[in-house]
C-alpha cells in the first residue's frame, strides 16, 4: 500500500515508528500523517496525548477525517508544549483580548470622527448664518463706519482654494484676520 517509503524492498519507518523504536508495518496507521522527515510533529503529539490514544483515535475515525484530526492534534500538542498550563486555550484567550482591545480603539476613533463631523457641520452652519451680516457690515464700512472691518479683512478662503487637506477629509475654512491685528486662525 505504501510505495513511497520503500528502499530496495524495505519500508522506511515513519516518524512515529522511529520514535517508538518499532518496525513500521505496511498498514501503519501513523505513516500517512507522520512522515519520517518531520519527527518533531509526532514527538509533541506523543508527549501530550500518547501514541496509544492517538492510534485508537485514528482507527475510530473514517479515513477522510483522519488528516483533519491529525492537524488538530498537532496544533493542540504544539500549543501545549509552548504553554503547558493553558495550551491552545491560552492562545485563543490572548487573541480574544486583542480583538476586544482593537474593537475599543475602533469605537473611540469612530466616536471622534462623528464628533469632528458634527463640529464641522456646526461651523459651516455658523458661517452660513454669519455671511449675510458680514456682507452688511462690509457695505456699512464703505458708507463711512470706521469701526467695521473692510471686505478685505472679512475675506473667506474657499475650501477648494486651500492647498492643505484635513486628515479626515473635512473641509476647513480660513478667515484672513491679519489686518485685524490677530494671527490667522481656523474658523470654529
Amino acid at each position: 500500500m505504501r510505495e513511497v517509503g520503500r528502499k530496495q524492498g524495505t519500508v522506511s519507518p515513519c516518524a512515529a515508528c522511529k520514535l517508538l523504536r518499532r518496525r513500521c508495518a505496511q498498514d501503519c496507521i501513523f505513516a500517512p500523517y507522520f512522515p519520517a522527515d518531520e519527527p518533531q510533529k509526532f514527538a509533541n503529539v506523543h508527549k501530550v496525548f500518547g501514541a496509544s490514544n492517538v492510534s485508537k483515535l485514528l482507527q475510530e475515525l473514517p479515513a477522510h477525517h483522519r488528516g483533519d484530526a491529525v492537524s488538530s492534534l498537532v496544533y493542540e500538542a504544539n500549543a501545549r508544549v509552548r504553554d503547558p498550563v493553558y495550551g491552545c486555550v491560552g492562545a485563543i484567550s490572548s487573541l480574544q483580548r486583542q480583538i476586544e482591545s482593537l474593537q475599543t480603539q475602533l469605537a473611540v476613533v469612530q466616536a471622534e470622527m462623528v464628533r469632528l463631523r458634527m463640529r464641522h457641520a456646526a461651523c459651516l452652519a455658523h458661517l452660513g448664518s454669519r455671511a449675510p451680516t458680514a456682507l452688511g457690515a462690509a457695505s456699512a464700512s464703505t458708507t463711512g463706519s470706521s469701526s467695521m472691518p473692510s471686505p478685505k479683512q472679512l475675506q473667506v478662503i474657499a475650501p477648494e482654494q486651500h492647498a492643505a487637506r484635513s486628515v479626515f477629509a473635512l473641509d476647513m475654512v480660513v478667515v484672513d484676520q491679519t489686518s485685524l491685528g490677530e494671527p490667522p486662525m481656523w474658523s470654529c
